[in-house]
């Protein structure tokens, strides 16, 4: 990320330390207020995989992948890993204590650390976390996202891997709607 000129990522920082978020638009030229990029790195800490209640939407012919992956037919892994909501196909989820669940894929060691056990075939919504629209909407919206994510950096933070605002754009039109 460039640090001289309007020193846009120093500005986005402030206002997120600050709490001067009400906008999604922090650069004030009409773009996006991560127009320089951000750093992501998935570390398969699987934090995206728990928590309240939710969806993992996917489509057919990822669910054919999903099936072949965990070697099943396709009707049986409909029947075991997921639910039908709102006319669309989501991944199922396992209640782990009040108001937190685990994607049913998700599976943990014995300190608790989750991991994807269908990670090389996972659905898109999981493959374009997170660079979801609702997670872009502000630095705020970033910022709460990214306290539960360790592979998420705000704007001053140089460790992980640089996405420029060109991947994020083609990852976040991937998306299913309402992400």
């Amino acid at each position: 990320m460039s640090t001289d000129g309007n020193n846009h990522e120093s500005q986005v920082t402030n206002d997120v330390r600050e709490g001067d978020l009400s906008t999604s638009n922090t650069s004030g030229g009409g773009g996006e207020w991560y127009a320089e990029g951000l750093r992501f790195e998935c570390t398969q800490c699987g934090n995206c995989c728990t928590g309240a209640p939710g969806y993992v939407w996917f489509d057919e012919a990822e669910g054919r992948a999903m099936a072949e992956f965990v070697g099943v037919d396709e009707r049986e892994f409909y029947q075991r890993y997921t639910k039908r909501k709102m006319g669309k196909w989501t991944l199922d989820e396992v209640k782990v204590q009040r108001n937190k669940y685990d994607c049913v894929f998700l599976e943990r060691d014995a300190n608790g650390r989750g991991k994807c056990s269908i990670y090389e075939v996972r659905p898109t919504q999981c493959r374009t976390w997170p660079f979801w629209a609702s997670n872009l909407a502000s630095p705020r919206q970033w910022a709460e996202a990214a306290a539960g994510c360790p592979g998420m950096k705000l704007p001053d933070q140089p460790t992980g891997t640089f996405v420029p605002i060109e991947k994020i754009r083609i990852e976040l039109a991937k998306n299913p709607d309402g992400l």
